[in-house]
């Protein structure tokens, strides 16, 4: 069973493993999801997290979302990130319906997710079906030529 809790600046170095551990991501993705975990870890900064861990505490996984900003109740699920060795237990799936209670106790309408269309994303992109997520739109070449940006929705 997966536990959640807030996120700790003492928790960077094992999530930049674990967001390092899938392999799903370039080099410039993994500074962005490491800036956003040093901002998170701030009081006040508008990023909104949950960690994952096992029972040693152990961060497995974690989203990281916020309101967009001008919008009246819309919000962005900028990541959530599995451990690898973790991946298929669940984990994801718990965090994402967090991110949707949360949300929705903040009295938001909807949850925006944005993805690559590349071959290497087929599961995430399978992920968020399972979930219940409508896909959007997508932005052909958006990303890089060959990489579409997909936008799926959670409404609430």
């Amino acid at each position: 069973m997966a536990h959640l809790r807030d996120l700790r600046a003492s928790d960077r170095a094992t999530l930049e493993r674990v967001v390092r551990g899938t392999n799903a991501f370039r080099e410039d993705e993994v500074e962005v999801a490491l800036e956003l975990i040093d901002a998170g870890a701030r009081p006040g900064s508008g990023y909104l997290f949950t960690v994952a861990v096992n029972e040693r505490d152990e961060p497995q996984g974690y989203a990281c979302w916020g309101l967009t900003p001008l919008s009246d109740g819309a919000y962005d699920l900028y990541w959530i990130v599995v451990d690898a060795a973790a991946q298929g237990q669940g984990l994801g799936r718990v965090l994402l319906e967090h991110v949707v209670r949360d949300v929705r106790a903040r009295a938001g309408r909807l949850v925006i997710i944005e993805t690559s269309g590349k071959p290497e994303y087929a599961s995430q992109r399978a992920f968020y079906e399972r979930c219940g997520c409508t896909l959007l739109a997508r932005y052909p070449d958006f990303y890089r030529l060959g990489d579409d940006k997909l936008v799926y929705m959670v409404r609430l």
